[in-house]
């Protein structure tokens, strides 16, 4: 899948049913008749992915050892709750009330694009995130990013 660009302000209905921005359905051809799948994010926010990257995802856990107890609170708390995301005739999702509720996303909701999956925020929560940006970026990218090292690849 390539890499997805943008953010995007949503609405949801009374139903919790989301419109698929046009913006961003450009950028799914392949997602086109593919289910989307829908879980819990690494924060208080929601993530979608195509189900050809929920795949990957999966594959990488079925590597780790369910033994070991994190590893299998870590697979636990990942997987539960994800769900398949089938647009209606609309072209609309229905969003799990069960997740909405875990990421305390209301009806307006920020769609923030990460690489090869969709960020789904509560507009406050996102606003939120934004606002607490790093004092000083440039030495948080020079950490992250500055060291050779930081790829198997190269």
């Amino acid at each position: 899948m390539p890499h997805l660009t943008g953010e995007f302000e949503c609405k949801l209905d009374a139903k919790g049913r989301m419109m698929i921005p046009g913006g961003l359905k450009k950028q799914l051809p392949e997602a086109v008749g593919e289910t989307l799948m829908i879980n819990r994010g690494l924060e208080k926010n929601l993530a979608i992915y195509t189900k050809s990257e929920w795949d990957k995802r999966l594959d990488e856990l079925s590597k780790l050892n369910e033994y070991d107890r994190q590893n299998l609170r870590f697979i636990r708390y990942f997987t539960g709750g994800a769900t398949p995301l089938v647009p209606d005739a609309a072209g609309r999702v229905l969003l799990p009330k069960s997740l909405l509720d875990f990421a305390g996303i209301g009806s307006d909701v920020v769609l923030v694009c990460v690489l090869n999956k969709i960020e789904v925020w509560s507009k406050a929560a996102h606003t939120e995130m934004i606002n607490n940006e790093p004092e000083n970026f440039a030495e948080l990218a020079e950490l992250v990013m500055g060291s050779k090292a930081r790829r198997n690849d190269e």
